[in-house]
């Protein structure tokens, strides 16, 4: 993380173009970014595209690897309404001749990462078709896999501390991506380091929120699932969970397929609708207005909060409390539990 005064003297420096030219937040950030990174001299940046790829604003660098995860119908307002138009949206990251590394085949994008390719002379290379990856335990803090290399038929043991169901498909990629860059000779990246990595991915990176186990008495997962690919993952781990009572407390932002998300949630959950402090936030009596002509019936509440609190004075402890619907939604419930937990353990 920079500083608040490294911040502001970026903004200081280049005033007169951000004035002049109106950037985005999200734009500004990113020039931020990239002149952090060289000013820190860092060996290897990765950079995720904020929404698409061709015309984003992380696509003015020419990259070592591109990689491009599953492809689902989201931001279908400004990508496309099909699975091919958002692809060659994303392909818009493929650069001449830099390797493009795809998580996971699908017939319907296939022919597009292709073309796209074949125009760009990279190579293509599907993760799921190098890896397979099958898993041999499970706790609540992490699992375990046995991972398979399909070309050399080689079996590797490894254990990971991201809990979430899906996160296999993005460790096939994480373990593809590595692979290449170190055949190439671009850097050294032995795959012992990649696994002894994946063990401590939290730790490492900092990262909330993706199947998060918040406490475990009563249970309580948060995940910033926001669209329908990402709720239908969650929501078919979320159906393995044993518990009395089963209580899903969400909310969304306005500019995603919330009915679509909402059509994937089960109809006999005990819901706790509500809103993010953001100016995107759906408000949340529209959102149960959607919800319940779906047949999720739940309450209301102004603030995640509000909510959080209501839902704890509500929870029994063989019960349990899934927090999800977006980043926003997510990042506030964690903060809010976080402080109820601390005042909890120092009641001065």
């Amino acid at each position: 993380p920079v500083s608040r005064e490294w911040v502001v003297g970026f903004v200081d420096e280049h005033r007169e173009l951000i004035e002049r030219i109106q950037p985005s937040f999200f734009e500004i950030t990113v020039a931020m970014a990239f002149a952090a990174f060289a000013a820190e001299e860092v060996d290897i940046a990765v950079i995720e595209t904020g929404l698409g790829g061709r015309l984003d604003s992380t696509n003015i660098i020419n990259p070592l690897l591109s990689v491009i995860t599953n492809i689902s119908l989201d931001h279908t307002d400004l990508l496309g309404t099909t699975l091919p138009e958002i692809a060659a949206e994303k392909a818009g990251i493929i650069k001449p001749k830099v390797p493009v590394v795809i998580g996971m085949h699908q017939e319907e994008t296939a022919r597009v990462f292709f073309e796209h390719a074949l125009r760009q002379q990279s190579t293509i290379y599907y993760a799921d078709s190098i890896w397979e990856l099958v898993r041999t335990g499970r706790a609540a803090d992490h699992q375990r896999y046995k991972a398979v290399h399909n070309g050399r038929r080689e079996m590797y043991d490894l254990a990971t501390d991201m809990t979430g169901d899906y996160q296999a498909q993005n460790i096939r990629t994480v373990l593809a991506a590595a692979e290449i860059l170190e055949q190439r000779g671009t850097i050294q990246l032995p795959l012992s380091a990649v696994i002894a990595a994946l063990g401590h991915v939290k730790k490492t990176t900092g990262i909330r929120g993706r199947w998060e186990t918040l406490q475990q008495r009563p249970f309580i997962v948060s995940d910033v699932a926001h669209n329908p690919a990402g709720i239908e993952e969650v929501m078919r781990q979320w159906a393995g969970v044993k518990a009395e009572k089963k209580h899903i407390l969400t909310g969304f932002v306005r500019d995603k397929d919330v009915a679509a998300a909402l059509a994937l949630f089960p109809t006999d959950a005990i819901y706790h609708f509500t809103q993010a402090q953001i100016p995107r936030a759906l408000p949340v009596d529209e959102l149960q207005t959607i919800a319940g002509s779906l047949s999720l019936q739940g309450k209301t509440y102004s603030s995640v909060q509000e909510a959080l609190s209501a839902v704890l004075r509500e929870l029994g402890e063989d019960d349990a409390l899934l927090i999800t619907g977006s980043f926003f939604i997510a990042g506030e419930a964690i903060q809010v539990l976080s402080s109820l937990q601390e005042a909890a353990e120092d009641p001065q």
